[in-house]
C-alpha cells in the first residue's frame, strides 16, 4: 500500500487551504525541491479553458506575472514561480505572517493614525518602485495588503492577477469583485494606469482612518454613479480630530480626474511623511 502523498502543483505539495477568495484559493504548500515553505494561489480556468478567451486568459497571466516577478522591494510580496496544471492557473509566493488589512478597517479596530499614514507611506512607495518599473497593480484593497504587527513586516500582494478580473470582465461585460476600490475611469472601462492605483490607495486610507468607505450603497448601480459623480465626504465628518491637510491629500487621492491626482507614488509618500514627520521607527520603510 502507498503512502498517502498530497496533491501538487508544480514542484509544491499543497499542505493546507490558507484561505478563499473571488480569484482563487491559496494553500500553504512545501517546495520539493528543497522543503521550503510557500503559499501557492490556485486560480481555476473553467470548462472552457482549451477557447480562445482562455489561452489569452493563460497568456497575459504568465506575462503580467513575468513582469511582477521583477519587482524587487521590502514591501512587495516576493514571485517564485507560475504555471498550469489540471485546469488551473497557480502562482508560487512567499509565505506571509500577519493578517490582511481587511482586520483593521473596521471601527472598533482601527490603527493609530501616525501607523495608517506611516504604511500607506510604505505602500505608496511600494507603488511606485512597480509602477517605475511599468507594472500597474489594478487591484488595491484591504485583502490584498498583509500586515504582521509583531514584525512590522508590510506586503503588497496580487500582482498579476487582477488581469484575470479584468479578461473576464472584458469578455461578459460583469464587474467582478468589489467595484468599491476601482477608480472612475476604471469602472468606465478605461485601462487602468499608475493613478487608478493611487485612487485605489486612497479608498484604503479614508477606509483605515474612519472605518468607512468613500461611497457606500446597496445597489451596484448606485454605487457606479456614487464613484463617477459624487465627491467623496469629508473625512473630517466622520472623524472631525484628523487634520484639514490629511482631508484636503485624501480628497485629492479620491479626485475623478485622473489629472487632479497625485502625479506618482513617490509624491504620496512624501506628501504623508510631511504629514507625520515624527513617525517612529517601529515598522520600518522600505527604500
Amino acid at each position: 500500500m502507498h503512502p498517502f502523498r498530497p496533491p501538487a502543483l508544480g514542484p509544491y505539495r499543497l499542505l493546507r487551504t490558507l484561505g478563499r477568495g473571488s480569484m482563487g484559493t491559496v494553500h500553504l504548500a512545501v517546495d520539493d525541491r528543497d522543503g521550503r515553505p510557500v503559499a501557492v494561489k490556485a486560480m481555476p480556468l473553467g470548462q472552457d479553458s482549451a477557447d480562445a478567451d482562455q489561452a489569452q486568459l493563460r497568456q497575459r497571466f504568465l506575462a503580467e506575472v513575468a513582469a511582477a516577478r521583477r519587482l524587487s522591494h521590502p514591501d512587495i510580496v516576493t514571485l517564485h514561480d507560475c504555471g498550469e496544471e489540471a485546469g488551473q492557473l497557480w502562482l508560487a509566493m512567499e509565505l506571509l505572517q500577519g493578517c490582511d488589512l481587511g482586520r483593521y478597517t473596521h471601527m472598533s479596530r482601527l490603527l493609530p493614525e501616525p501607523l495608517v499614514l506611516q504604511l500607506v507611506e510604505r505602500l505608496a512607495r511600494a507603488l511606485a518602485h512597480a509602477h517605475a518599473q511599468g507594472v500597474v497593480h489594478r487591484d488595491i484593497k484591504p485583502a490584498n495588503v498583509m500586515l504582521h504587527l509583531p514584525s512590522g513586516q508590510l506586503k503588497l500582494t496580487d500582482f498579476g492577477v487582477a488581469g484575470l478580473a479584468d479578461l473576464s470582465r472584458t469578455r461578459t461585460g460583469v464587474v467582478l469583485g468589489t467595484p468599491y476600490y476601482m477608480a472612475p475611469e476604471q469602472l468606465a472601462g478605461a485601462v487602468a494606469d499608475a493613478r487608478s492605483d493611487l485612487y485605489a490607495l486612497g479608498v484604503l486610507l479614508y477606509q483605515l482612518l474612519t472605518g468607512r468607505l468613500p461611497h457606500e450603497h446597496a445597489s451596484l448601480g448606485e454605487l457606479l454613479r456614487a464613484v463617477a459623480t459624487e465627491p467623496a465626504p469629508d473625512i473630517r465628518a466622520l472623524r472631525p480630530a484628523l487634520s484639514p491637510a490629511l482631508a484636503a491629500l485624501v480628497a485629492r487621492l479620491l479626485q475623478k480626474p485622473p489629472a487632479r491626482r497625485p502625479a506618482s507614488g513617490l509624491e504620496l509618500a512624501e506628501a504623508l511623511a510631511a504629514l507625520s514627520p515624527a513617525q517612529g521607527a517601529a515598522t520600518g520603510r522600505g527604500a
